[in-house]
């Protein structure tokens, strides 16, 4: 056994590490600083070389002002002549004959075959078929009761208010449109999951259709089929598809390389390892891509209700069109229930992948037995119906909420728009935060010189992430410019940094509240579901009422709909915490704000920074959806093709707002750098 020997104290010194001031401490000390300074250092410096050299040579050529009209490009003409072809060639291009018609009266037929069934089903057996699907999805089991409550609720929700049969229309287009968007979806989650290549291929692809307004979807599909169901569902489709493309591709990425390498060792071919590993492997990630398929497939399908879609979409589109709150929220309800329903039955579906079998649940009825039962529970439900002759939903059987809603919303805008005192009212508000936030930030942005902007994007994009990363950034900006449609471009995004700051400031001190008290988060729960499903539209209703038409209430919206994903993000990093660094904090005499200021907070960056990111593309979604009440700028541009079928204007403020949303995913959203040599 060696003994521990102290050694001799070194005599102390003041001033330089040992070996002077160029000792090896020192040296080390500093290499290790320039290890963490130099890359971003450099890259800044480089930045401002650029610009020394670069801004000059701008602005003597291109001036300081707005974006200089020589580095414009005309692209509306070419897409005006484009709308003018496919008018006047609809009806006799082969292309149109012998392809898109087909297409098109394949959707038609689809649907309605839907539609048939559902009705034919009648409601009882519309609602058995929900309640024992749900049932069978949470397990058959005494869990399972729980699920299959909630789509009882759903559907009789559906029926006491009076939206039996636009409910069952929507989900007759829902059904078409998520069946395609699976297919379609999974079969490029496959081929990126499996290829590189073609994983980097289709990223900015699926980052643009995500990105692109609901309603510039529209408007080429409108050319194209006309107004009505074909339309609606292509443009769903395209819509819901990339959930289920990426969480595809991210479970057979993800797949653990283990079992791959003995399925490998045991000869099975690359087919065999694709069904018997892999796809089993990614089940979790499968279902969860269905389940943002469905709930993006919803959202797009009310939308789409503009283009004569019909349904509860449709009911919603026409209290709007009359700022009827009443009615609005009559259909609005339904969308909730039905989100609701198919959220809480995929959700069950997906807690069972990888699960024992229940223990409250009788052995009998697992698997097939109880897929059995709810078949047979369906087919009794649908003879009782026909024996009764309760196919349609009894008119005795309603409730119209819509007086009552009405009455509250005007003893509420009577109450509240002006007259409160010190706060003066929503419409002293809305005209305050207009003169004093909103317009002083557009008009900033709007008079600063354009090259001046471009270089703030880059050292933000810089800040945050790579050169990449700032080429991207800057060069969506500027093609916004070359698009003509700059000073629209920067009054949209003074409306998106005013309601993002806002949705940030509450929706962090929210979810900082609900991390700490558990009551807070049980209460909110059931609240924050309501506003995720609540349809687009049924935001803008109660604003407009409240606010008038302008910026102000397009922004309010936004922030209702943004803050719901903001809330539960920050609470859920923040209860994610580390428990050993709390305890070592407390344990050093921490208070609670010391808690959460050192060491929770810190923790939790990567769930704020992913807060951020969502507030930005839920807050763009509105704005953008804010040009039917007044929110201007390219909202109103987007809205204005879409009415007037102007392909134009339409699809060139639809291309900015894809360029806009990628200069804030850039500038918000930090990667990894590459190294430095």
């Amino acid at each position: 056994m060696s003994t521990l020997i102290p050694e001799k104290p070194a005599p102390e010194k003041t001033g330089s590490p040992p070996g002077g001031p160029q000792g090896p401490a020192t040296r080390s000390l500093l290499l290790r600083r320039l290890s963490v300074m130099s890359p971003l250092a450099r890259r800044l410096t480089a930045l401002a070389a650029l610009a020394v050299v670069l801004v000059p040579f701008a602005a003597v050529l291109w001036g300081s002002g707005a974006w200089p009209g020589e580095l414009g490009v005309d692209v509306s003409g070419p897409l005006d002549d484009l709308s003018q072809w496919i008018v006047d060639n609809r009806d006799t291009s082969p292309v149109f004959l012998y392809f898109l018609l087909h297409i098109s009266n394949t959707s038609v037929d689809a649907v309605d075959g839907v539609y048939s069934v559902l009705d034919g089903l009648g409601w009882p057996g519309v609602t058995a078929a929900a309640v024992l699907l749900a049932w069978c999805a949470g397990g058959a089991s005494r869990a399972g009761l729980k699920v299959a409550a909630v789509a009882l609720g759903a559907f009789a929700g559906c029926g006491l208010l009076g939206m039996w049969d636009p409910a069952m229309l929507t989900l007759a287009l829902m059904t078409v449109a998520v069946a395609v968007s699976v297919v379609v979806g999974f079969a490029l989650g496959l081929a990126a999951g499996l290829s590189r290549p073609v994983d980097r291929a289709l990223r900015p692809v699926l980052d643009t259709m995500q990105v692109l307004p609901a309603f510039a979807y529209l408007l080429p599909f409108v050319l194209v089929f006309g107004t009505g169901s074909p339309a609606a569902l292509l443009a769903t489709v395209i819509y819901a598809a990339p959930p289920m493309a990426r969480l595809t591709a991210l479970g057979l990425r993800d797949a653990d390389p283990s079992v791959l390498e003995a399925s490998a060792s045991l000869g099975a071919s690359s087919r065999q390892q694709l069904l018997k590993a892999r796809l089993p492997l990614a089940r979790k990630e499968l279902l969860l891509g269905l389940n943002q398929t469905i709930m993006m497939a919803l959202s797009m399908v009310v939308i789409a209700s503009v283009i004569g879609a019909g349904g509860l979409g449709d009911e919603v589109y026409s209290a709007l069109s009359t700022v009827d709150v009443g009615a609005a929220l009559a259909a609005g309800i339904p969308i909730v229930l039905i989100a609701v329903w198919l959220d809480r039955t995929t959700e069950a579906a997906g807690e069972r992948i990888g699960a024992p079998p229940a223990a409250d649940g009788p052995r009998l009825l697992r698997g097939g037995p109880a897929w059995a039962v709810a078949a047979v529970g369906t087919a009794v439900a649908f003879a009782v119906g026909k024996v009764a002759g309760a196919a349609q939903w009894p008119a005795g059987w309603t409730v119209d909420i819509s007086g009552s809603v009405n009455s509250f919303q005007e003893w509420t805008v009577d109450n509240l728009h002006a007259g409160v005192p010190v706060l003066g009212g929503t419409e002293v508000w809305a005209s305050n935060f207009t003169v004093w936030i909103l317009n002083p930030l557009r008009d900033v942005l709007q008079g600063a010189p354009w090259w001046s902007l471009l270089l703030l994007v880059a050292a933000l994009a810089l800040l945050v992430g790579n050169w990449r990363n700032a080429l991207g950034a800057t060069a969506a900006l500027a093609a916004t410019g070359v698009l003509g449609v700059w000073g629209n471009t920067l009054d949209t995004l003074s409306q998106v940094l005013a309601a993002l700051a806002l949705t940030l400031l509450l929706g962090v001190a929210v979810g900082i509240l609900a991390a700490r008290v558990g009551w807070v988060e049980r209460v909110l729960r059931p609240v924050l579901d309501v506003l995720q499903t609540l349809p687009q539209f049924v935001y803008l209703i109660p604003v407009v009422a409240l606010f008038g038409v302008g910026r102000a209430a397009a922004i309010t919206a936004a922030v209702a709909y943004a803050l719901p994903a903001v809330v539960r993000i920050t609470t859920q990093g923040l209860k994610k915490t580390d428990p050993a660094a709390l305890e070592a904090a407390r344990s050093l005499g921490a208070t609670g704000a010391q808690q959460l200021r050192q060491v929770q907070l810190p923790l939790a960056r990567p769930a704020l920074l992913l807060a951020v990111n969502q507030g930005v593309v839920l807050v763009l979604a509105v704005v953008i959806v804010g040009g039917l009440v007044g929110g201007g700028a390219l909202g109103y541009d987007v809205v204005f093709g879409l009415s007037r079928g102007d392909l134009g204007v339409g699809l060139v403020a639809g291309a900015a707002i894809v360029c806009l949303g990628l200069v804030l995913d850039r500038v918000t959203q930090p990667t990894v750098r590459e190294t430095d040599h």
